[in-house]
């Protein structure tokens, strides 16, 4: 597992070695130690354990989140696509980050294999770029509705640069479309 850092250092792409041949192909699409020390080897925080495995599947132009829990319940996410891809962005929300307000994006798709690590502070979210696009993602702590939040997708302060889809407005849940702007959201 090859790691790499993005424009907010603590947010990590990883890439898997996979080994293909006639019969298709063979990758390690998960290993506690090597996640671990790849990360210590960047100088970065080791999280604890993860406890819960999450499963979507979108639409293409369906856009989830910008997505977040508070403590005491804060969630690292890991995450990947393992059907069709999706545009996946995190958002700094720790106020004493000098990357605070700053987003990083990345293309994630059943193809590249690629995964996102994204520790907590930060706020989550993906457009789906093709229709049944499955979405994975293990958390390092459990679901809990009073600390969930959300930062609103568009927000001109954050102004995240979504893939545009033939001129057409992603497809959002009302409770997404009317979150909170960065400027009076509860953050880290």
């Amino acid at each position: 597992m090859k790691l790499i850092q993005t424009e907010i250092p603590d947010v990590v792409i990883l890439e898997p070695r996979v080994f293909e041949d006639e019969r298709g192909w063979f990758m390690e699409s998960w290993s506690e130690q090597a996640f671990r020390d790849a990360l210590k080897e960047l100088g970065l925080l080791v999280p604890g354990a993860f406890v819960q495995d999450n499963h979507s599947c979108s639409m293409r132009g369906v856009l989830r989140g910008l997505h977040y829990q508070l403590p005491p319940h804060a969630q690292g996410k890991l995450g990947r696509v393992v059907r069709g891809a999706a545009y996946d962005v995190a958002v700094d929300l720790r106020r004493s980050s000098s990357t605070f307000g700053r987003w990083v994006g990345v293309e994630l798709t059943a193809q590249n294999r690629r995964q996102i690590w994204i520790p907590k502070g930060f706020g989550h979210g993906f457009l789906a770029l093709q229709d049944n696009t499955e979405f994975l993602y293990k958390t390092t702590d459990y679901y809990a509705r009073e600390c969930e939040r959300s930062i609103l997708w568009s927000d001109p302060q954050v102004g995240i640069q979504w893939p545009m889809l033939d001129g057409n407005p992603p497809i959002v849940l009302i409770k997404d479309a009317s979150a909170a702007r960065l400027s009076n959201a509860e953050t880290f």
